[in-house]
């Protein structure tokens, strides 16, 4: 039995803080091309530990590191910035205040940079950006009040009773929720929900993928994943928003949604998912090794151009790319289960054949619907058939890419969410390599790979409040309708 193509990879993530500074990107001028520095010197490079500090005073040695249980790290008093950067002098202003441990990076793009600042250092990086005329905001005057505020606690007694699982979509939920509601989904819909777990994470969680299918033979594919960053909690509770939907709609859907077999892992790193809940709301990567310079950043960890422009060799960065190409499980298993010769053998079961483009991701490379400065979402698609989010290239089909991604911005619009623009990613954001994104579209020739930044409009960035939840998802749903469209059709 012929298998379907996977033409898409989607890849949900969290825009950065990229909006709402006091001056417009049309008072700033992006910095010049021919300057010696990128963004991504500012981003790749940056030290994670350069405004954390854990209750109390402590470090854990290395060799307990993951043995003991581990002090929450707090964020008291730490602020989040925005700064307008306009020219190569004024980056290596904030350079230098990077290297000097009084500011880290949030991320940014080619005419502002959001950096958090820390407690101790206010008034010095003020001074500073006062006296080289850099313009700044303040977006987040107390980082530690905003992340007790983002996510209150919610009784889900009645909501077990009502529905069978715990997950409310009113608030960001835990791993044992997510799996559990996986597992329910999977029992309650036979016909529908496969479950299956395609690897196991550094400490041994499970790495679930689901599979929505009616079991059409001439069916096409579509892969769908997020929480590849850690503190990026809008991304799982997007994608579950998305499995509940479409096992509680699915054939109110019209054909082209319903023709499709949706393969989604809602957490690809789970071990660093749950230590943002327990110990670092801010962690990004995943939990190898152990010490402060623990970690791989598993959007640089893909073998497509591994290690290139915008990842990093510091594993004390955030944006280190690991040791080798797929070097983590998490990575390894996406790459296995996609790649599986059983699937395109006849194993209804296997991985689907990839001929993606790139990801869907809600935050990060390729063409790129990209929110002004005022609004910080992204879809991107990959910026380059060869080559992709790793420089500033297109594909040979980029107008392809840009025409569904124009309609899906358009239809998040629809949806209450935030006017779009369409651009390449690399372009608009900074390249990346190292991301699943370009592995889709420059290894396994996805037709249509997009990266979608979520939520928020640049005041709360990976801070979100769970009642974005809901809105953030139903915008998704709607731009996924339209690449499901573009698919059924390729």
């Amino acid at each position: 039995m012929k298998h379907p193509e996977l033409l898409v990879c989607l890849l949900f993530v969290v825009g950065r803080v990229i909006g709402r500074a006091s001056v417009s990107v049309q008072d700033s001028s992006p910095i010049e091309d021919d300057s010696p520095y990128e963004i991504e010197d500012i981003i790749a490079e940056e030290s994670e530990t350069a405004v954390k500090t854990l209750e109390p005073q402590e470090q854990l040695s290395e060799e307990d590191a993951e043995a003991t249980p581990q002090t929450r790290v707090l964020y008291n008093g730490n602020q989040l910035w925005k700064t307008i950067v306009d020219s190569v002098d004024k980056m290596q202003i904030l350079l230098k205040l990077r290297d000097e441990n009084d500011i880290s990076t949030w991320g940014g793009n080619t005419t502002s940079i959001d950096i958090l600042v820390k407690p101790g250092s206010l008034e010095k990086v003020a001074t500073t950006l006062s006296n080289y005329n850099i313009r700044y905001e303040i977006l987040i005057d107390d980082l530690q009040r905003a992340i007790d505020e983002e996510n209150p606690p919610v009784d889900t007694s009645e909501t077990v009773d009502r529905q069978g699982h715990r997950l409310t979509w009113n608030s960001y939920h835990r791993m044992d929720d997510v799996l559990d509601y996986l597992q329910f989904a999977a029992t309650t819909y036979p016909d529908l929900v496969t479950l299956k777990t395609i690897g196991n994470s550094v400490q041994g969680r499970p790495i679930k993928l689901v599979k929505i299918s009616n079991g059409n033979p001439g069916n096409k594919a579509i892969w769908v994943d997020g929480g590849i960053h850690a503190r990026e909690w809008i991304t799982p509770a997007t994608v579950t928003y998305i499995i509940n939907y479409l096992t509680l709609k699915f054939e109110s859907e019209p054909d082209y949604v319903q023709n499709i077999d949706w393969y989604i892992v809602p957490v690809a790193n789970p071990d660093g998912y749950e230590y943002s809940h327990t110990v670092d709301r801010l962690w990004r990567k995943n939990r190898a090794r152990s010490g402060q310079c623990s970690g791989t950043d598993l959007n640089r960890n893909f073998g497509y151009k591994w290690g290139g422009q915008g990842s990093s060799k510091n594993p004390c960065s955030e944006t280190y790319g690991g040791y080798s190409a797929f070097s983590e499980p998490e990575t390894a298993a996406i790459q296995r289960f996609i790649k599986a010769p059983t699937y395109q053998n006849g194993d209804k079961n296997g991985s689907p054949y990839c001929t993606k483009p790139n990801r869907m991701i809600l935050s990060r490379q390729a063409p790129l619907l990209s929110g002004r400065l005022t609004s910080p979402s992204t879809l991107t698609a990959s910026t380059s058939y060869t080559r992709g989010g790793y420089n500033r290239v297109v594909p040979p089909d980029y107008k392809d890419l840009e025409v569904v991604a124009t309609k899906a911005a358009a239809a998040i619009r629809s949806a209450g969410g935030p006017a779009y623009t369409v651009g390449p990613a690399a372009n608009t954001l900074y390249p990346a390599s190292g991301g699943s994104d370009d592995w889709a579209k420059g290894t396994m020739r996805m037709k249509y790979a997009y990266t979608i930044e979520l939520r928020d409009n640049g005041r709360y960035g990976f801070v979100l409040p769970s009642s974005y939840i809901n809105p953030t998802a139903q915008e998704a749903l709607a731009a996924l309708r339209v690449i499901a469209e573009a698919a059924a059709k390729a």
